[in-house]
């Protein structure tokens, strides 16, 4: 047995159990790619025990090589907690007690989840103190959070802890903003007065003293982008939750502008600045705004379009600017920050007044807000191949890698060449300890018509209320839409006296709660629930999606990729809208089983996923369930369980 396992089992021991077969398959495939300083996909099922999976094998390789550093990377908060809490002591514990040594590590996240003194102690870059904390009468509710926020963070600084978000009082993002910086606006050793007591540096100093560290996809695209200045210097990187990674490494290389922002930047730049210097500034966020009302939403892509004009006035407005703020040499926090907040501006004008090939942008119209312009790059997967993988030694995995039964579809989406399997990466299915096909049915209602864009049929929603009723309340209720969410509820509880909960009826975790802790009550909801759930036992015995998850044909991003891949002489709709469906579809029906004593019925009411071509592709792609069309089947399994 080696170390890996060895540690495996010492760890899987201290629970009171024994190594999954799944688990020591994925042990050896890790341990064979370390060796080999190569690029492991490993697909491990809902059960499996993944984490413990990779830890194992990445603590028996710090054992070994002292002067190593191991990166582990989440999509999510949950996972992160997870292993913070649980399964690191717990490899730790067992590498101490296998190898005799004990690793050292710790989270680290982004600058901006971390309490910044500067801004708690001088309110630098802070709204003025008294639009804070008074309103028409007395102290407003975000002064209080504010208030909270500062007296916690004073404390965190007497008693040496991380200043980290996650362990503040409760907050609102607004409250969080007025104690937090970004990356542009911190002032750097030199120039913030509470450098030396700086959290999210103290952060980095435990990251350069560990051998083990915890962060998120989006820290590591970062990293990438700064060439290594965000984390430590590491050899070894395992992804977990890997399906997400191409969606996290787009959202840290997106930009958003609005002319929100520019008025805000233009506030805090404005006291350092001429006055013909700020007014240029402000009627180019003037301008910016018309040009967008007049645009409306959709893609942008003529460089001589007046979106692409408005966004060359800002920034040549913002590149006067910062002229300026350069030649006032005074040590003033305020305008640091501004200068730095400034900088983001010009350079994302710049970015999108280019239109550059490798982009997309695209005006989007926020209900509350109005309009804003987006930029988000083409293609991610260079980018991933390159500099997130790069040299190093990486693990890839997830419960949903392969899609249509292969890992092609992940491969090209992660820049791996799925010609070269086997030869420039590998991939391995540890399979799950689950049968899915006595434990659940996929029930697809072929009957019913195809959905249109008119909203449910009243088919589909006497469907939902029957499968519903059948499963007792015990359902969980995955849509396409907040509109088709709301309406499958309301139709639901129009019927009978079932109890349906729905997104936006509350704060969703609490909705959650009362879903888990109630069986006969349901929860009906959108994509946050599609990833974002874990009821085992009876409360989910019943899992519905209303449609097949395709994205939205103007969806300008997805819609661009889909160009492209055509343009080379790929099929665009199944590289990119089918694989986004199936990622996504077997993320849903993955709610449904989650410990070996769950049963139940997953409903697809699409008729598309038994009619169309793609059917086949997108059905591959989830657990192996027992497979019916047939409707009575479907309901009279339901009616035994909840029986």
């Amino acid at each position: 047995m080696t170390a890996s396992l060895d540690i495996l089992a010492a760890a899987v021991g201290a629970l009171g159990g024994e190594p999954r077969a799944g688990q020591q398959d994925m042990v050896r495939a890790i341990d064979a790619t370390i060796a080999e300083q190569g690029r492991l996909l490993v697909q491990a099922g809902t059960g499996t025990g993944k984490s413990l999976g990779y830890l194992a094998p990445a603590a028996a390789y710090l054992a070994d090589h002292p002067t190593s550093r191991v990166v582990v990377a989440t999509a999510t908060l949950a996972l992160q907690t997870q292993l913070a809490t649980k399964d690191i002591p717990l490899i730790v514990a067992a590498t101490a007690q296998v190898a005799g040594r004990e690793l050292a590590w710790t989270l680290l996240k982004g600058r901006a989840n971390y309490a910044c003194l500067l801004r708690v102690r001088d309110q630098a870059g802070a709204e003025a103190q008294d639009d804070l904390l008074t309103g028409g009468t007395g102290q407003s509710s975000l002064g209080a959070e504010v208030v909270a926020l500062r007296q916690w963070a004073e404390e965190e600084w007497a008693d040496q802890g991380t200043g980290d978000r996650d362990a503040a009082p409760a907050h609102s993002p607004k409250a969080w903003a007025q104690v937090a910086v970004s990356g542009a606006e911190c002032l750097g050793p030199k120039k913030c007065p509470y450098f030396a007591d700086c959290f999210a540096e103290h952060a980095r100093e435990r990251a350069r003293a560990s051998d083990l560290v915890v962060t998120n996809h989006s820290l590591v695209a970062v990293d990438a982008e700064l060439d290594g200045a965000a984390l430590p210097d590491h050899d070894l990187v395992v992804f977990d939750e890997a399906h997400e990674l191409p969606a996290r490494v787009t959202g840290a290389a997106t930009g958003e502008l609005s002319p929100q922002m520019v008025e805000r930047v233009t506030r805090r730049a404005a006291p350092y600045l001429t006055e013909e210097a700020e007014e240029a500034l402000r009627q180019a966020g003037t301008h910016l705004k018309a040009t967008l009302d007049v645009a409306g939403p959709g893609r942008v892509t003529d460089r001589e379009s007046a979106v692409a004009a408005a966004c060359r006035e800002l920034a040549a407005a913002a590149r006067t600017a910062l002229s300026l703020l350069a030649q006032d040499k005074s040590a003033d926090a305020e305008k640091t920050q501004a200068a730095g907040v400034l900088e983001e501006i010009h350079g994302l004008a710049g970015r999108l007044a280019a239109l550059g090939d490798g982009d997309v942008v695209w005006v989007s119209v926020r209900e509350a807000f109005g309009a804003q312009l987006v930029v988000a790059p083409l293609s991610v997967a260079e980018t991933i191949r390159d500099q997130l993988l790069g040299p190093r030694t990486a693990i890839l995995t997830s419960a949903t890698l392969a899609l249509g039964g292969t890992f092609g579809p992940t491969a090209l989406s992660l820049g791996l060449d799925p010609a070269q399997e086997g030869q420039d990466w590998r991939a391995v299915d540890v399979g799950s300890p689950f049968d899915y096909g006595k434990q659940a049915i996929l029930y697809v209602a072929r009957h019913l018509p195809a959905p249109g864009r008119d909203g449910l049929s009243e088919a589909t929603l006497d469907e939902i209320a029957d499968l519903v009723d059948a499963a007792g309340g015990r359902a969980l209720g995955l849509f396409s839409s907040f509109r088709a969410a709301q309406e499958a509820a309301a139709w639901v509880r129009a019927k009978g006296a079932r109890t349906v909960l729905c997104q936006g009826d509350g704060h969703l975790p609490d909705l959650v709660r009362r879903f888990t802790e109630d069986p006969a009550t349901s929860l009906f909801g959108t994509l946050s629930l599609w990833q974002g759930v874990d009821a085992p036992g009876v409360t989910c015995q019943l899992v519905l999606i209303d449609r097949i998850p395709f994205p939205r044909p103007d969806e300008p991003l997805l819609q661009a990729r889909q160009q492209a891949v055509a343009r080379r002489g790929g099929n665009g709709f199944m590289e990119i809208a089918a694989s986004h469906a199936a990622l996504l579809l077997a993320q849903g029906a993955g709610r449904l089983i989650r410990q070996p004593t769950d049963r139940g019925v997953v409903a697809i009411l699409d008729s598309r996923l038994a009619t169309a071509r793609y059917g086949s592709f997108l059905t591959r792609s989830l657990p192996p369930f027992w497979p019916t069309t047939d409707r009575d089947h479907a309901l009279g399994a339901l009616r035994r369980l909840s029986a």
